[in-house]
């Protein structure tokens, strides 16, 4: 291969997936690049400050084709945020940098002060916080006991992933 594809260089859909496929299984992975994916400003900000890996899913002893490789697995590197942040590398409101924190935290257990995050967030962002760690415990895969003391039906999330704009 001539190249190792660059996350800045890949559409925004695409990095999500590599994004998701990287974490699938692991609820705090997940969660954090939910929570990022659906606040809209972090992904691409940390794809061109060059702080998510790529990997190609292509076989490298495969002859070219001449074409771009195709992108399997994307993972943030955590912890390089707080160096990024420090060196003006990537930049974002109050908000936005809270919602960052918070990701960081969820996915990589970095220290975090909730009552700060949450109360410097407007609705929108605070819906996706309760949203991120509601996903992080696992309440989307929750089940309901039946009498018998079985799992029945799934219980919705305690609070679910509102729409995209």
């Amino acid at each position: 291969m001539l190249f190792e594809p660059r996350a800045a260089d890949l559409d925004p859909v695409d990095l999500e997936s590599a994004l998701l496929r990287t974490a699938v299984g692991d609820y705090t992975a997940e969660a954090a690049i939910l929570l990022l994916a659906n606040a809209g400003h972090w992904l691409p900000a940390l794809a061109a400050a060059d702080l998510i890996a790529v990997e190609s899913d292509e076989d490298p002893t495969a002859p070219p084709t001449g074409e771009v490789p195709g992108v399997g697995w994307a993972a943030i590197t955590w912890t390089d945020l707080d160096a990024a942040l420090r060196a003006s590398r990537i930049e974002g409101s109050s908000g936005q940098l809270r919602i960052l924190r918070a990701a960081a935290s969820i996915a990589d257990g970095q220290p975090l002060d909730l009552g700060d995050v949450a109360s410097g967030l407007d609705r929108r962002h605070l819906q996706l916080l309760l949203a991120a760690i509601s996903h992080a415990g696992g309440s989307h895969e929750h089940r309901d006991i039946d009498s018998d003391g079985f799992p029945s039906d799934p219980l919705p999330p305690l609070a679910p992933w509102p729409p995209r704009d």
